[in-house]
């Protein structure tokens, strides 16, 4: 078998399988006569460790997707690869767009993590083709982005919190909760949660503006550029995949990811809006908007700190305190 990780140092977040394990997994989904004829890493997510595998006797290739081993999962990213299981049949207004599973173990059996193998999707990577158009078109790509996100965010769920669960009763549960979470996460690699831990605070001392938010919606969790392909050929971007719907919650969709994208420049993106619709600009929806900030700057200084760039931890003090100055 053809074999090309991406070399990384020994400690690092995320380790290659080697060419015994992908064949092994591969034997497990497939049977022996379908042997991997090569597996190459795909070097784009910062989580799962991704491969585009060609197989024996298949025209097309798969996509192996393996989770980070569970002992070095930050809690507030359990089993982020079942979460995403769980989402596919909540995710079916989209399904156009997406890769179907083929194979999905939690076992263990074969390797020490939990791994999917999926479609392979057409398409070219959003932020590698987006710049060979001349900037004119890009609002045509932020258009529909907004309306596959409208779609999404239009699905109504049992719970607020995480897809595979644990579910909360309330929006405020699940917000305070997944603070908390990030809170001891970071206590646990050594950096200060001392203000995250002031955001929950005040997240539990006005419940009531959190809860009016009494619906649960669908959240994509990360849907934006980096995980969108287009089509390598078309006269102006079109979206043809969409992927990595591994922190999909149930809540406000003013908290995804995604809206905190598309509010974060006044350029082409605003272009989003026009098919997406407007957002809520009353005062609870911006006192929440600072909450749902907080929760996002504290995730990423987590990713930061995984990724060894101690300039943007030290960054994310500053930013967090502009926000609990608004809160107060």
């Amino acid at each position: 078998m053809e074999f090309r990780p991406v070399r990384r140092a020994p400690g690092a977040f995320q380790q290659s399988l080697d060419p015994e394990e992908i064949t092994a997994v591969c034997d497990r989904a497939f049977g022996p006569e379908s042997r991997p004829l090569s597996a190459v890493e795909l070097g784009m997510g910062m989580y799962n460790s991704t491969y585009k595998v060609e197989l024996a006797g298949q025209d097309r290739p798969v996509v192996l997707r393996v989770a980070p081993e569970p002992g070095s999962q930050f809690r507030s990213e359990q089993q982020l690869m079942r979460n995403e299981y769980a989402s596919v049949p909540w995710l079916a207004v989209i399904a156009r767009l997406m890769p179907r599973v083929i194979a999905a173990d939690w076992s263990h059996q074969v390797i020490g993590r939990d791994w999917m193998i999926q479609t392979y999707l057409d398409g070219v990577p959003a932020p590698e083709r987006l710049g060979t158009y001349p900037r004119a078109a890009w609002p045509a790509f932020f258009r529909q982005m907004g309306a596959i996100t409208r779609s999404v965010h239009d699905v109504c769920g049992p719970y607020f919190g995480p897809v595979g669960g644990p579910g909360c009763e309330t929006w405020s549960e699940a917000v305070i909760t997944s603070l908390e979470e990030i809170a001891a996460d970071l206590d646990g690699v050594g950096l200060d949660a001392a203000d995250v831990r002031k955001i929950a605070a005040a997240a539990a001392h006005h419940r009531a503006v959190l809860d009016e938010v009494a619906e649960p919606r669908l959240l994509t969790g990360d849907l934006w550029t980096v995980n969108a392909l287009v089509d390598s050929a078309a006269p102006e971007p079109v979206i043809t995949g969409v992927m990595d719907f591994d922190r999909t919650s149930f809540g406000d969709p003013a908290a995804d990811w995604t809206i905190r994208m598309a509010t974060a420049k006044d350029d082409e993106r605003t272009a989003f809006w026009e098919s997406y619709g407007a957002l809520d600009r009353s005062p609870s929806a911006v006192w929440r908007a600072r909450v749902y900030e907080a929760r996002h700057l504290g995730a990423i200084r987590l990713e930061r700190h995984r990724l060894g760039n101690a300039d943007a931890v030290r960054e994310s003090y500053g930013a967090m305190s502009e926000v609990l100055a608004g809160l107060t």
